[in-house]
């Protein structure tokens, strides 16, 4: 089976644009360029990889797409458009005709409103994806998690994925809240879960493996060994680390399961989700 990295982004970086890279954060404040992440996928036996919105624009929809159509390794985009568009249903027919499109995804996480997905208009938007067959990853904190059974209950029929666990305060050792409210979220059975984008949340530092067992511990235990996909965030992860020590992490927990397991985990979902 194919091995897929489901979650990963590419940018020309932008300093205005991109302002939500901080200072801190300045060793991804260049260029990441597909060119830079296929070797890293073929050292660590990647077949392909999903590469995720990264910027709020048509605009970034069309870079994907050209990155998509030039590398056969980019299996799927997740795009952004404005899903409280007085005509999102022509804005989706238009990107129907593109075969690597295989979703969106909104930063609910910045929005003032943290329950801007309950919305009429955005859950009109969502209302419409179902139709073209496209996905819909939600990008939250923590303390959004409440919201979220009501909105994906109230479309059975559409895929959803929740990205980066939900982002837990991993750094702050909390986890009985998150976990409350994300095994709530799991019982929605058209939702799965990317196991991506944890050591951005731990203490970058000095996080180690035992900081982040127990947030998948939750997860796994949750969503169950269908629902759940691998996602290394990079070149996000590279604040915190490497490509390969965000990847061991999850490879080690996982040599306990099944072939059958971790071929889903690492591949198999991501194909069956995304359609790729």
């Amino acid at each position: 089976m194919l091995r897929i990295d489901a979650h990963q982004h590419f940018w020309k970086f932008d300093p205005v644009r991109d302002s939500w890279i901080t200072d801190e954060m300045s060793i991804i404040k260049k260029d990441f360029l597909p060119k830079d992440l296929q070797a890293l996928l073929l050292q660590n036996r990647f077949n392909g990889s999903v590469v995720v919105q990264s910027d709020q624009s048509e605009k970034e929809n069309e870079f994907q797409l050209i990155n998509a159509g030039k590398n056969d390794f980019i299996k799927g985009v997740v795009g952004w458009v404005d899903l409280q568009l007085y005509n999102i249903d022509e804005r989706l027919s238009f990107y129907s005709a593109f075969r690597k499109m295989k979703g969106f995804r909104h930063v609910l996480q910045a929005e003032a409103d943290r329950a801007m997905m309950l919305e009429p208009d955005f859950m009109k938007g969502i209302s419409q994806l179902e139709k073209y067959g496209f996905t819909y990853d939600i990008l939250v904190h923590d303390d959004q998690l409440k919201y979220i059974p009501e909105f994906v209950d109230a479309f059975p029929n559409q895929k959803f994925v929740v990205d980066h666990i939900a982002k837990p305060q991993i750094k702050k050792g909390e986890i009985s809240n998150w976990k409350k409210e994300i095994k709530k979220v799991a019982a929605c059975e058209n939702v799965f879960c990317k196991i991506s984008g944890m050591v951005t949340e731990a203490d970058w530092k000095h996080w180690k493996r035992e900081d982040l067992t127990p947030y998948i511990d939750v997860v796994v235990e949750a969503f169950g060994t269908k629902r759940i996909m691998y996602g290394s965030d990079w070149p996000v992860c590279l604040v915190a680390g490497s490509y390969e020590n965000v990847l061991e992490v999850v490879q080690d927990y996982f040599t306990s399961f099944s072939k059958r397991e971790q071929d889903l985990f690492f591949g198999g979902n991501a194909i069956r989700f995304y359609n790729l």
